[in-house]
C-alpha cells in the first residue's frame, strides 16, 4: 500500500530570464516581462510529495518534522529572498531559473537526503503564480 504525503513551503525570490547572445528585442519577444533588466520576483509555493508504506508502529511514511527540516535547510534557506540568477549554489551559472528548471534542480537537491531518512521522493511541484506551475517526477 503506497501513501502519498505532501509538505508545502513558500519562498520569495527574484530572477531574470535572459539569453546573452540575443538582442534585447529578441529577449523581450521570448521572455516578455521576465527579461526586465532590473529583475522581477515571485511568491512561490513549493509542494514536496513523498511516498511509501506507513510504518506499522508510527503510522508515518516519513517523519514530517524531518521532511520540513530537510526542505527548509536544502531549499528554502537558499532560495528565499534570493536572486536566483546570482545567489543560489545549486542553480548552475547561465541556466535560466525557470519554474521548469527549478523543479528538476530541487528534486536533485532533495532526493538523496529524503531517501536517507527513509522516504521516497514522488513529486516536486512549484507554483510561480496562481496560474503557472511545473511538476517533476524524477523521470
Amino acid at each position: 500500500m503506497k501513501v502519498y504525503l505532501t509538505r508545502r513551503e513558500r519562498f520569495n525570490a527574484a530572477h531574470k530570464l535572459w539569453v546573452e547572445d540575443w538582442t534585447e528585442e529578441k529577449n523581450r519577444e521570448v521572455f516578455g516581462k521576465c527579461c526586465n533588466k532590473n529583475w522581477h520576483g515571485h511568491n512561490y509555493d513549493l509542494f514536496i510529495t513523498v511516498k511509501g508504506t506507513p510504518d506499522p508502529i508510527t503510522g508515518f511514511i516519513m517523519n514530517v518534522k524531518e521532511l520540513s527540516t530537510i526542505i527548509k535547510e536544502r531549499i528554502i534557506e537558499k532560495l528565499d529572498h534570493s536572486n536566483m540568477n546570482l545567489d543560489v549554489d545549486f542553480i548552475p551559472k547561465g541556466m535560466q531559473p525557470t519554474t521548469e528548471n527549478l523543479v528538476v534542480l530541487i528534486w536533485k537537491e532533495l532526493e538523496a537526503t529524503i531517501k536517507e531518512q527513509g522516504g521516497e521522493l514522488h513529486c516536486v511541484k512549484l507554483y510561480e503564480t496562481e496560474n503557472i506551475f511545473a511538476e517533476y517526477y524524477g523521470e
